[in-house]
């Protein structure tokens, strides 16, 4: 398994993770505020500059009123993987 953190496999990830801060109408800074974090942490997270782990991904869920399972499934999904 490739362990490189611009895998294919993250950057479907992150594009999920964005498409999710988009349908919820946020901006990059208005997604911060919810986290208590910077613009630019929304940024570096969303490019790949920083990985986020498991807590932070369910945070991010929270912040965003998506469903932490439903959000993963889907990500899931989109890896090619089956329930």
């Amino acid at each position: 398994m490739q362990k490189s953190i611009v895998s294919r496999e993250y950057k479907l990830f992150l594009s999920g993770l964005r498409e999710a801060r988009r349908r919820a109408g946020f901006t990059q800074g208005e997604l911060a505020k919810r986290l208590g974090q910077t613009q630019s942490f929304i940024s570096k997270c969303e490019r790949g500059e920083r990985r986020i782990d498991v807590i932070e991904l369910r945070a991010f869920c929270k912040a965003l009123g998506v469903d932490f399972v439903s959000f993963v499934t889907r990500v899931h999904k989109r890896l090619g993987g089956t329930l």
